[in-house]
């Protein structure tokens, strides 16, 4: 007697494979036997005729990081079939946070991931990881270490380069970090602190990536304006370290660097060719989001939010401020630049008094207002002191569609949870299939659900799932590829999609039939680095 059998559907295992049918039994958390199993007996059954049985899809980009200490079960997520979320992106997230720093990074991430009604009381990644295990997830979760905690423990919030022995003292909290479980590297260069960082530093650091085996995982300085140039610099870099570069978002922003594509996509082939592990993920939308106050010039940052704050009531700073919003500076983009003012949507904000701006671009609020759009965006976030998203329209779907079609490429929803979200939040895995698989065929099923299940399960360590093959866990999705299909729009993003039938994690059911439940069905899955002893023999 096993305690689960999914009857005659399409397996599409994740290794790339053609599809083919089969049984599936499950016990214990685990896949115990594929095949057909006529005479095996289960204390439930589930019947996969006319639907694809795939491994739980990877969701390879997230911020969900504190709202998973908050609500065990996030359903926007686990109703896509994602079975394991990577927290720690960007370089800014929960751990490890030095207790001094505690207020002020609290209102760094707001923006970001918003401010839910939790006791931070962690200091290390262990100590994160401990308390999400607490709260008993119904999905699984896995971490990256963040340059800018890593930096803010060592140097605080300060925007000058690391000395010899602050760089060292990184890199001991990056081993520290990553012994205690977490599986990779993350950095993102248009936030506070990465942004001060030298290349001499962030190099150091990937140093000992590469001792480790695992990726950094990065949002690049450029994303449009300078891509090209900062992929350069990075993939020279990796040469040099030996470690895998993965490209956090790959996308390619402005419509004067549209045309850029294919040349972006060309660097990653010639890097592989040339013996780099280059990766990336994406999500399947022309506008990003991300806090309001990543349109500020990286020097107005300089010391935290309570610092930024100042400068923007400061006449004379807020007029250098604007001006290099509506120019870019060499080294930084400008996304007001890139989108417009009736480009950027505000997602989310603190007080009862903005709230009227949700769901609005800043050239209406504007309008309304009576003021001009600059002023507009930099009120709100002195107003909102920080804790403002929004929703930035910068590509096209030209270059999605291009990008999408690299075999390289894993998919992350880097969905942002509060307010009135991006859809990507609700609707990124569903997107691919339908839209972009199904009806438009830019690639193969087969191919699609190996980038969502084996090829990010390699990338970031997970051995035991991945792939729908016996002993491994048990995280599976079952859905209808004929129906499959994101509803979750601009205009009402809190949609669940359409198509997904039941998702499995570790064995057990947490969303069937259109339910979805809260089970302490899932784990933090850790990376445990064995302790290599190199013998030189002469």
């Amino acid at each position: 007697m096993v305690d689960l059998i999914i009857r005659n559907g399409k397996i599409i295992d994740g290794t790339g494979s053609p599809w083919y049918y089969g049984d599936i039994a499950v016990k214990e958390g685990k896949i115990e036997k594929i095949g057909l199993l006529t005479d095996v007996q289960a204390q439930k059954e589930i019947d996969a005729k006319g639907l694809i049985v795939s491994p739980g899809f990877i969701d390879m980009h997230t911020h969900s990081d504190l709202v998973i200490l908050e609500e065990p079960l996030i359903e926007a997520k686990v109703r896509q079939g994602i079975t394991t979320d990577l927290l720690g992106q960007d370089g800014i997230a929960a751990a490890p946070l030095p207790q001094g720093y505690v207020s002020t990074w609290q209102k760094n991430l707001a923006g970001l991931d918003g401010t839910p009604a939790i006791d931070w009381d962690w200091q290390t990644v262990g100590e994160y990881i401990e308390k999400i295990k607490r709260n008993k997830p119904s999905y699984n979760l896995a971490v990256l270490a963040p340059h800018g905690n890593i930096r803010m423990e060592v140097m605080g919030l300060a925007n000058r380069p690391a000395t010899d022995e602050e760089i060292k003292r990184m890199q001991d909290v990056l081993r520290r970090s990553l012994d205690e479980g977490a599986v990779g590297l993350s950095t993102g260069l248009i936030y506070l602190p990465c942004c001060f960082a030298e290349m001499k530093e962030l190099e150091s650091l990937c140093q000992v990536i590469a001792e480790y085996g695992v990726p950094l995982v990065i949002h690049q300085r450029s994303e449009g304006d300078e891509i090209l140039e900062s992929m350069d610099e990075l993939i020279e870099m990796m040469k040099r370290c030996g470690a895998h570069l993965h490209f956090s978002h790959l996308k390619n922003c402005g419509k004067d660097n549209w045309h850029k594509t294919a040349d972006v996509l060309k660097k990653i082939d010639n890097a592989r060719i040339s013996g780099l592990e280059v990766t990336f993920d994406q999500y399947p939308y022309i506008a990003g989001s991300t806090m309001l106050s990543a349109i500020l010039p990286p020097w107005a940052h300089d010391g935290g939010t309570e610092e930024m704050l100042k400068r923007l009531d400061d006449l004379q700073l807020r007029d250098q401020i604007k001006n290099e919003m509506s120019t870019a500076l060499k080294g930084w983009d400008s996304i007001a630049k890139w989108a417009g003012w009736s480009g950027i949507i505000i997602t989310s904000v603190e007080t009862t008094e903005k709230q009227y701006c949700i769901g609005k671009t800043i050239e209406e609020i504007a309008k309304i207002e009576g003021t001009n759009e600059a002023d507009v965006a930099l009120d709100l976030i002195l107003h909102e002191k920080n804790s403002v998203g929004m929703i930035d329209f910068v590509m096209n779907e030209e270059s999605v569609k291009m990008i999408l079609a690299h075999p390289a490429g894993t998919v992350g929803s880097d969905g942002l949870l509060g307010g009135e979200p991006h859809p990507r939040a609700y609707g990124s895995f569903p997107r691919i299939l339908g839209k972009y698989v199904r009806e438009e065929k830019v690639t193969t099923l087969e191919e699609m659900i190996r980038r969502m299940t084996s090829q990010p399960a390699r990338i970031i360590g997970l051995q035991d799932r991945g792939i729908i093959r016996e002993g491994l866990a048990a995280d599976i999705v079952i859905f209808n590829p004929d129906t499959i299909i994101d509803q979750a729009t601009f205009k009402k993003p809190r949609q669940h999609n359409v198509g997904i039938e039941t998702v499995i994690v570790n064995g057990q059911v947490v969303v069937q039939g259109g339910e979805a439940y809260r089970k302490p069905a899932g784990i933090v899955i850790v990376r445990d680095y064995p302790q290599i002893k190199l013998t030189v023999i002469k």
